[in-house]
């Protein structure tokens, strides 16, 4: 599976997986949305993201972790 709006750039946050060549991390939306943000909440605070790009960080984050064993604490 591709994602063609996450990059990943070793000068760019460290290497963290981002949305569109920004400064904003996959990690970051994804803490916004576990912490119950809106999808409307989040584009309304970074306006140059859209829903495609939710949505994108979303099946990035799914497919970082399919086939993968859950430790549970």
């Amino acid at each position: 599976m591709t994602f063609p709006r996450i990059t990943i750039d070793p000068e760019v946050m460290g290497g963290a997986p981002c949305v569109r060549q920004s400064r904003i991390p996959v990690a970051t939306l994804l803490a916004m949305m576990a912490e119950g943000m809106s999808v409307t909440d989040i584009l309304t605070d970074l306006p140059f993201l859209d829903e495609e790009d939710l949505a994108e960080v979303l099946n990035y984050a799914a497919d970082a972790v399919r086939d993968r064993t859950a430790r549970p604490a």
